[in-house]
């Protein structure tokens, strides 16, 4: 046993001189059997031949994980903004059951993880890291009877102004917003409104109408001076699943508090 620890660690060293100078601050932990690289930004994780990165997004209650492999492939996205919506997906569903887990994501090879403010990454990312890995393993489809979003689809009876406005989103905006952990799904135009929908690390983040209006709406109104300005809309379900989350979490924190 030992000597495989060893074999492990030294194999891992030799690598560690591969990745670019960025790289540094690295540490080794042995959990479960599981050899964990540390660093500041960026943790590594190799098991079985499978690496697993983590990368920071602007918000900063969720987190790209990348497991070096097409999780829903190219172009193509799915959110679960809460357990209920997450049956079409076995790997959506386990990650959920990880205490603190508030919304999950899937992009084309990356899974976005956003968590309960006062989770902390620190504990929650150990048994996420497992999660994946185990599941990539058990060779267990990613999604079962869900469809993902793909290119936003063009329609035969959309007018000059939506196709163009579905154009610059699927080549300019969607890949920038899904380098971030999220997506941005088109709902509808009128009036000169373009309304969109928020996904992924961008649903919860902070700087999210930052990035609609001084991002999105300047490029859209660069290109199509018809476009008046650009809202987010949010459906009835994720209000009500929102209102869920929140008072689940003040119950357990009741209960922890006379338990202690």
């Amino acid at each position: 046993m030992q000597r495989n620890i060893v074999k492990s660690l030294r194999l891992l060293s030799l690598r560690a001189h591969q990745v670019p100078r960025f790289f540094t601050n690295v540490a080794t932990v042995q959990m479960s059997r599981r050899v964990f690289l540390r660093r500041d930004k960026v943790e590594i994780v190799p098991v079985r031949s499978m690496f697993i990165q983590t990368q920071e997004t602007p918000n900063p209650d969720s987190l790209k994980f990348l497991p070096g492999r097409d999780v829903l492939g190219a172009g193509n996205t799915m959110d679960f903004p809460t357990m209920n919506t997450a049956s079409g997906s076995p790997l959506a569903k386990l990650l959920f059951r990880v205490e603190g887990v508030k919304s999950v994501f899937f992009g084309g090879d990356f899974i976005t993880i956003s968590k309960a403010e006062d989770a902390e990454w620190g504990i929650l990312k150990a048994e996420l890291f497992a999660v994946i890995m185990d599941f990539f393993a058990s060779g267990l489809p990613i999604l079962t009877g869900a469809t993902p979003n793909s290119d936003t689809q063009i329609n035969e009876d959309d007018d000059e102004t939506v196709m163009m406005i579905k154009e610059l989103l699927d080549t300019r905006i969607r890949p920038t917003v899904q380098e971030d952990g999220g997506d941005i799904i088109f709902m509808g135009y009128k009036d000169g409104i373009v309304q969109l929908k928020m996904q992924g690390s961008c649903s919860s983040c902070p700087s999210s109408i930052v990035t609609l209006k001084n991002g999105v709406q300047n490029m859209l109104q660069f290109y199509i001076p018809e476009v008046v300005a650009v809202e987010q809309v949010t459906e009835p379900s994720d209000e009500v699943a929102e209102k869920v989350f929140d008072s689940l979490e003040k119950n357990l924190k009741v209960k922890e508090v006379k338990e202690k």
